[in-house]
């Protein structure tokens, strides 16, 4: 059996070329991602969405997209709900844990609600790093709690939600971005703390949801790890702390390949980061020389790979309890009730 190329990849607007439609027809990605620049109306955007897997010939083929409320939305009002970010919803937690829970998962059934109305199957959240004085605003209020088991709680939750509403989730960015101090779009980041206590701390709310079946590395170095590259590209990373220590035997994607963090050619990077264990890689910004580059230097996702992809899959089906339109609306008058300060 032939399996697609191990990409993720984006396109430049909301409508396809006619040289988009060939490059993703010949190097047929395993899926998209769609980004603001991707987004008209509900149904410009949802013929979109048809047209991406139009071009691989598989209605299968995962469209991600980063909606988590707060700051990283792509789908924005009047068309879209305003949600909230992780940080009010883990202040909430704080003062109230079952009110935050429910918040939480309410909130992320309505995430996903406008996901699937687009026609995506994959929203990339929740963000499980941890909030530390030192944190970049890059993740800032995207993190629900300044220690991990809230963290872990909250991010369970929100998971929850999405995955009722047969949307998966993606975990982010596995082992952790909390203690970066510069923002990886632009630079590594270089972490210094040790491994004990790393692992007392950041790669805590991983752990408890390594059962979920994607996640997304972060581009960092951890010195007390591997003190020379990035996790994204570090064999030995990738193994004794994602797949080891943590316990995720899931889909495992880069994150986006053309952040600054990375060093070498964009074709390096692809190669780099597969050959180091993760499973897909991963480019947003839809620049065709790029993409080209890129896919010459990948091939077919590996069997594990796709055993993976197919386990996440079926994984979805089994927590799939939709609410349906009366329930989503119930829902929505009960976020508001317990975060009446947003809005």
């Amino acid at each position: 059996m032939s399996l697609p190329r191990a990409l993720i990849l984006g396109c430049a607007g909301t409508e396809l070329s006619a040289e988009e439609r060939a490059f993703f027809r010949d190097a047929d990605p395993l899926g998209f991602i769609l980004f603001a620049r991707n987004i008209g109306t509900v149904e410009s955007t949802r013929r979109l969405v048809d047209d991406l897997r139009s071009c691989v010939a598989r209605g299968e083929a995962p469209v991600l997209i980063d909606q988590e409320g707060g700051r990283v939305a792509r789908l924005r009002p009047p068309l879209w709900r305003k949600a909230p970010p992780a940080r009010l919803l883990g202040d909430l937690y704080a003062r109230d844990p079952d009110a935050g829970l429910e918040a939480t998962r309410l909130n992320s059934r309505l995430l996903a609600a406008d996901v699937a109305g687009i026609g995506c199957d994959v929203d990339c959240l929740p963000v499980l790093d941890i909030a530390f004085p030192e944190t970049h605003a890059v993740i800032g209020d995207r993190a629900y709690a300044d220690r991990p088991e809230p963290v872990a709680a909250l991010g369970r939750a929100a998971a929850e939600g999405l995955m009722a509403e047969g949307v998966l989730p993606v975990i982010k960015h596995i082992p952790g971005h909390g203690r970066a101090t510069v923002d990886s779009h632009e630079a590594l980041p270089r972490v210094t703390a040790s491994r004990a206590e790393l692992e007392r701390t950041d790669f805590v709310p991983f752990k408890l949801l390594s059962d979920l079946p994607w996640a997304m590395t972060g581009h960092l170095l951890f010195e007390a790890i591997d003190p020379k590259d990035c996790i994204t590209v570090s064999a030995g990373s990738v193994q004794s702390v994602i797949r080891a220590h943590i316990g995720f035997d899931g889909l495992l994607l880069s994150d986006d390949l053309s952040m600054q963090a990375l060093g070498g050619s964009l074709g390096e990077r692809a190669a780099r980061a597969l050959a180091a264990g993760c499973d897909i890689a991963l480019h947003c910004n839809g620049r065709m020389a790029e993409m080209v580059e890129i896919a010459g230097h990948t091939g077919q996702m590996t069997e594990r790979a796709h055993r993976r992809f197919q386990d996440g899959r079926s994984f979805l089906a089994r927590h799939r309890d939709p609410a349906g339109a009366r329930g989503l609306a119930d829902a929505a008058r009960r976020v508001a009730e317990l975060l009446p300060e947003w809005g």
